[in-house]
């Protein structure tokens, strides 16, 4: 197996303010990891740099060796992103919205079988012909998850994918991620403790831009000397304060 996403040194820089700072890390093919850190941690503008929504100031990123800034068409048609405010066409239908990502990531003879597949596969029979501003909070969230796929990216990335949702809602969303996690290597931002520990293969804890911790839920434990995730992530974080 080889890696999906590698970082060195990857830097972003806004003026004066430093948001992600020397930046390292490996995930290989097929792993979920989950980037947890406070308001302002750099987790968006990691996801944003390795999207090419933005260029690094400094180090360098690469998606399944092609590189963030000297290749971003690639990169792109590499790459699915579930954004923090859904991306849905408000006006349009479930299908009309479906249709629209897979005519731009695949050709005329796979987008029609894909929108297909891809309702079938995410529930939305009952929903394809209702416009997305009538949707639920959760069903929008699943749009926008659905859309982000239907070009079978080999990356994915999903920012708060179940962010003001409902625990019910929530968890189905849940139940939709661990079958993407067969077939891609998915990049999860979330402030949900249970969602990282529920989902997540290894775990990246991020303050002020700089990695704090990376490893397994079992690895940070026993780094901390605490039991869950909620516990870890507090102690790492009352640590950084005391150490300032």
């Amino acid at each position: 197996m080889g890696y999906a996403i590698r970082t060195e040194k990857l830097t972003k820089r806004y003026k004066d303010k430093v948001a992600v700072d020397g930046l390292s890390l490996t995930v290989n093919e097929g792993e979920l990891i989950a980037l947890l850190g406070v308001n302002g941690a750099g987790k968006t503008t990691t996801v944003k740099m390795l999207t090419c929504l933005t260029k690094p100031t400094e180090g360098k990123a690469e998606i399944m060796g092609h590189d963030v800034a000297e290749d971003s068409e690639e990169v792109k048609r590499l790459v699915g992103v579930s954004p923090q405010d859904t991306s849905v066409a408000e006006n349009l239908t479930v299908r009309e919205n479906l249709q629209f990502m897979a005519d731009i990531y695949l050709s005329k003879e796979k987008a029609k079988p894909a929108v297909e597949k891809i309702i079938k596969a995410f529930s939305l029979e009952e929903f394809i012909n209702k416009k997305a501003k009538l949707l639920s909070g959760g069903y929008k969230r699943k749009l926008s998850i659905a859309m982000a796929v239907i070009g079978e990216p080999k990356v994915l990335f999903l920012d708060e994918p179940t962010l003001g949702l409902d625990v019910l809602a929530r968890r189905q969303l849940w139940r939709e991620i661990e079958k993407l996690k067969k077939s891609m290597t998915i990049i999860l931002t979330t402030h949900y403790m249970e969602e990282a520990q529920s989902l997540a293969d290894r775990i990246v804890i991020m303050n002020e831009g700089k990695v704090k911790a990376i490893g397994t839920l079992e690895e940070l434990e026993n780094m901390t000397g605490k039991k869950g995730l909620e516990e870890v992530f507090v102690t790492m974080a009352e640590t950084e304060v005391e150490g300032e």
